[in-house]
């Protein structure tokens, strides 16, 4: 008669086939589950010749808060952040600032508004004074293009 399979055996058993699934590793290489860092993260190519500019309001302008942006795009797609897609990018609105960095992702605060639905046009407040806005357009993980995709700035008036 046999001897009966005790359960740490069992258990020691189910924990090997499980680890085998199909992971795709092998020995050699380390495995992460810490998400890549920006230096890790290419940066997608833009298509020659693309360009993103502000349809309104236009440079010099003169406006009341809340003030309505639209934004346009030459030569790229337009695509939802998350939406890794060849030629295509989402809107990052600077205001009062220039992006430091044009090989890390685009930080999102008061200053660099992101549009990672697609929006081709939004509504901000903007306090009285003068203001310069600027468009920088992001890939799918809010990376400016190489080369990048920016509009000239523009400064306006807030009433």
């Amino acid at each position: 008669m046999r001897a009966p399979i005790g359960i740490p055996l069992i258990c020691t058993l189910l924990g090997v086939l499980a680890a085998c699934g199909n992971d795709q590793t092998t020995p050699s290489e380390p495995v992460s589950e810490t998400p890549p860092t920006a230096a890790q993260m290419p940066q997608s190519v833009s298509a020659p010749g693309a360009t993103v500019f502000l349809v309104s309001p236009t440079d010099g302008a003169s406006v009341s808060s809340p003030l309505e942006v639209k934004f346009g795009v030459s030569g790229i797609a337009i695509a939802p952040a998350g939406e890794s897609l060849e030629n295509s990018g989402h809107h990052h609105l600077l205001v009062d600032m220039q992006l430091a960095d044009l090989t890390k992702p685009i930080p999102k605060d008061a200053q660099q508004i992101h549009f990672g639905k697609g929006q081709t046009e939004a509504t901000i407040e903007l306090e009285p004074g003068t203001h310069t806005l600027q468009l920088v357009l992001g890939d799918s993980n809010h990376i400016p293009h190489i080369p990048p995709v920016v509009s000239n700035a523009i400064t306006i008036t807030v009433e």
